[in-house]
């Protein structure tokens, strides 16, 4: 059953985290862990996901989108890219991905969410009053 990508699929699109259970080979799957990532369920879906998949952005930002948590499984290079579409993703998390960005991005981050997204500096309140 872990190998049969139509169980699969539909098991994931149900509940995300059930990908843990999945084939290796499904794991690679982009659409299976798409649907994974973009169930209602999914926390920690994007864990399970392979590596392969969590240095694709589209799939990164996916994952994002519906639990901010996933960016801590990102691959490094993501976590250091300054391309704007993951910093918005981040900054549209309300500040909660900021955590898992690589430390030398942080303040970029931090500019591009009250400059560009329009978030309220509060939501990010924490990471000011640690560099204090």
């Amino acid at each position: 059953i872990k190998r049969d990508r139509g169980v699969v699929l539909a098991a994931v699109a149900r509940h995300g985290r059930a990908l843990q259970f999945a084939d290796e080979s499904l794991k690679r799957d982009r659409d299976v862990v798409l649907a994974a990532c973009n169930a209602v369920c999914n926390f920690g879906a994007f864990e399970h996901a392979d590596a392969s998949l969590k240095c694709d952005r589209d799939v990164v930002l996916a994952a994002i989108a519906r639990s901010v948590d996933s960016f801590c499984y990102a691959d490094e290079s993501l976590k250091r890219d300054r391309n704007f579409k993951l910093l918005a993703a981040v900054a549209k998390s309300g500040g909660h991905a900021l955590k898992y960005a690589d430390e030398s991005l942080q303040g970029n981050i931090v500019l591009a969410a009250v400059s560009q997204i329009g978030i309220m500096i509060g939501r990010v309140r924490w990471w000011v009053d640690s560099r204090k």
